[in-house]
């Protein structure tokens, strides 16, 4: 937890707060915004405290899920509580892991329930808790791995389930021994249900995962911008090509879904119509944007 003696002036008076380590991931800000926002120098900081118990079981949400144990609080009731609210549902079967992994910069990972087995999007940090959790819901028989700045634990959570990891070959060297390399640039049905999207421009062998036409975990390649309330992709944080990202994000809309579930950045639920419509605006953004 975040050291009293490291904290922000900035900070608002009260119980939570946020220290000098903070690595400026978005994290807490996605998940309690009511509570945390973002300075220019690169921090999160607590400007609002929370009032209520919804905003409060955010807050101590946030501060379990931090990858750098940035955020503090004077009062430690509530913070098991909220380490057992992970993972956390989305809809359905599809779940927010939490415990965040300095490994990957804070990025955000999933867990989708299934009967023909289990899956993880990405790599949260290996915890205890996770590791009890996901063997309480059936294991992770496949690992999904968008690219290779979020892998994180993934090595230790594929020996720990025996699970099949999944990345693009030209990602290879951030997991040497996966099980499964995807190759090219055309669609890959892994299982029914599930199709592998190979995007390519956050880095050369980006993918994102597609399930029931309706979930699309996007890695690093899109993500919802809460505060222009539109869709976006990070321009500055394009390792490999933005014509390619470009182009990459252009042909998503030749698939229907409704839920954006990114590794950086914010989630989003919209009518299939709605996101075509804000994803051919996103693509016009990016082919104007140099």
């Amino acid at each position: 937890m975040a050291d009293l003696k490291k904290k922000l002036s900035e900070n608002v008076d009260g119980d939570f707060f946020v220290d000098s380590t903070c690595i400026d991931c978005d994290a807490c800000r996605q998940i309690a915004p009511a509570t945390f926002g973002e300075l220019n120098e690169g921090y999160s900081f607590v400007y609002a405290q929370p009032q209520h118990a919804a905003e409060i079981q955010a807050a101590a949400r946030a501060l379990v899920a931090c990858p750098v144990g940035s955020i503090g609080k004077l009062d430690k009731s509530g913070i098991r509580e909220a380490t057992l609210e992970f993972p956390t549902a989305i809809s359905e079967n599809v779940f927010y892991c939490g415990f965040n992994s300095e490994r990957s910069f804070g990025a955000n990972s999933f867990f989708v329930r299934h009967p023909e087995g289990n899956w993880l999007v990405d790599s949260p940090k290996f915890h205890p808790h996770l590791v009890k959790r996901f063997e309480a819901m059936g294991g992770v028989k496949h690992l999904f791995l968008t690219h290779r700045d979020d892998v994180a634990d993934a090595h230790r959570y594929a020996q720990r389930f025996g699970s099949t990891r999944i990345i693009h070959i030209t990602e290879k060297s951030a997991q040497p021994d996966a099980e499964l390399f995807l190759e090219g640039t055309e669609p890959i049905e892994l299982a029914p249900e599930f199709m592998a999207i190979p995007t390519p421009g956050h880095t050369r062998g980006h993918s994102v995962l597609l399930y029931k036409n309706k979930f699309l975990f996007t890695g690093d390649h899109l993500h919802w911008n809460r505060n222009k309330l539109q869709l976006g992709a990070f321009r500055n944080a394009c390792w490999y090509s933005w014509p390619e990202q470009t182009a990459s994000m252009a042909r998503l809309l030749n698939f229907q879904f409704e839920y954006v579930l990114a590794g950086h950045g914010d989630r989003i639920f919209l009518p299939a119509s709605q996101m075509y419509t804000e994803l051919a605006a996103l693509v016009d953004r990016m082919k104007a944007t140099r």
